[in-house]
């Protein structure tokens, strides 16, 4: 006799942040399509770059174009390594018109990739929509990536030939469109072969 998959719930606390969130969130929502930012920023809390480690891994952030406020954060985790370590390219999820990379949920998330793996972790921001609409978020992604390729903002130990582009919901989409563009030009260290995408939500 076949055995029924055991099934689990949420725990209530966590289903009652969640409902608070997406409802905070629903609310935001004007009739026309736009977003009123005050009820997103208040849900959306934002967790600042550290340069002495945090469980284990420390962050800092760079600058690509101020006019479009494109920028990034890097993660590197402090381990006693003479190995070189990967580099992941994340973008963040949020139906492209939510959150940032310096969310706590995402900041969070990236500290524990980069610590647990570890590795170098990258993650980009891109502008949101409706106020910047499409191929804005795309151009933005791949900009990154390609503002990567010198490694000079990047520790001395981070090997871009082992480069994994990964993105949770809309950051999967973009991911993906990232790696498929990229196979039409040519990076100095960033090669073709070693852009690996993983995707979650997509």
């Amino acid at each position: 006799m076949d055995q029924k998959p055991e099934t689990r719930s949420l725990p209530l606390i966590t289903r009652f942040k969640l409902w608070i969130l997406s409802t905070l969130i629903n609310v935001s929502i004007r009739d026309d399509g736009t977003i009123d930012r005050k009820w997103s920023d208040f849900v959306d809390t934002k967790s600042p770059p550290n340069a002495t480690p945090i469980e284990g891994v420390k962050s800092y952030d760079v600058s690509i174009d101020i006019h479009r406020n494109l920028w990034f954060r890097v993660y590197v985790p402090d381990v006693m390594t003479a190995d070189k370590l990967p580099v992941i390219v994340f973008y963040h999820g949020g139906g492209f018109a939510f959150y940032s990379l310096d969310s706590s949920l995402y900041d969070g998330l990236c500290r524990r990739f980069a610590r647990m793996i570890p590795a170098i972790v990258v993650s980009a921001s891109y502008r949101l929509t409706p106020e910047h609409r499409y191929p804005s978020q795309y151009d933005d992604a791949f900009d990154v990536l390609k503002f990567l390729d010198d490694g000079k903002n990047l520790p001395k130990n981070a090997d871009l030939h082992r480069c994994f582009v990964l993105g949770d919901s809309a950051g999967a989409n973009l991911g993906h469109h990232v790696c498929i563009r990229s196979s039409h030009i040519s990076f100095h260290q960033l090669k073709e072969e070693s852009i690996r995408k993983k995707m979650t939500y997509w």
